[in-house]
């Protein structure tokens, strides 16, 4: 098997996932009222593509799927220069979700294959929220309701992104559990 063969059955591997990622989005427990929402176990396929893949293809279906969701459901706030708007690009969509590519980076140092599934998952939920924290900081900070911009964006942020990080963790604990083969490394043979 080529080697230009293998990338690209790795690329066309990652298409189901964010796929996935991107139909799971869109199945929400509840929504905030400025964007953001707890939903049915939708970073849990970003975990997946690091564990399986690596992080480098994490990475990139981090990255496609921040496009995608981008496309799906872009809501720029009135945004005073362009960096302001570049900033919620980035730390909304692109590095959030391409910080959830992250989790098999995280989860080397352990041993037991669970605890490195579950700590691995947690950092990368962590991550994720904080790129939605500094942009509620640099970017929502004028939607505050008469607290400071850090005070609110920690508590928004905070009230969707950890149930959301939760979530993910008690489901790729219990994934791992039920099938701890769909954690394995994928190698290619080049």
């Amino acid at each position: 098997m080529s080697k230009t063969y293998s990338k690209t059955r790795k690329v066309n591997g990652q298409e189901p996932e964010a796929d996935s990622c991107t139909v799971l989005a869109n199945i929400k427990i509840f929504t905030m009222p400025n964007g953001g929402s707890v939903t049915l176990l939708s970073m849990l396929p970003f975990v997946l593509v690091s564990f399986r893949h690596g992080v480098k293809w994490g990475l990139f279906t981090g990255l496609v799927n921040g496009c995608l969701q981008m496309l799906l459901g872009f809501w720029a706030p009135p945004t005073p220069t362009f960096l302001y708007f570049l900033g919620e690009v980035l730390l909304d969509y692109l590095v959030a979700f391409m910080a959830l590519g992250t989790a098999e980076f995280f989860a080397r140092p352990f041993k037991n294959r669970m605890v490195g599934v579950a700590v691995g998952t947690a950092i990368a939920g962590f991550l994720r929220f904080m790129c939605s924290f500094l942009s509620g900081v640099l970017v929502w900070g004028n939607l505050n309701e008469g607290l400071s911009a850090w005070t609110y964006s920690l508590v928004y942020n905070a009230s969707y992104m950890l149930p959301e990080t939760l979530i993910t963790v008690v489901g790729a604990v219990l994934l791992i559990k039920a099938a701890p083969q769909i954690f394995d490394r994928q190698y290619t043979k080049a």
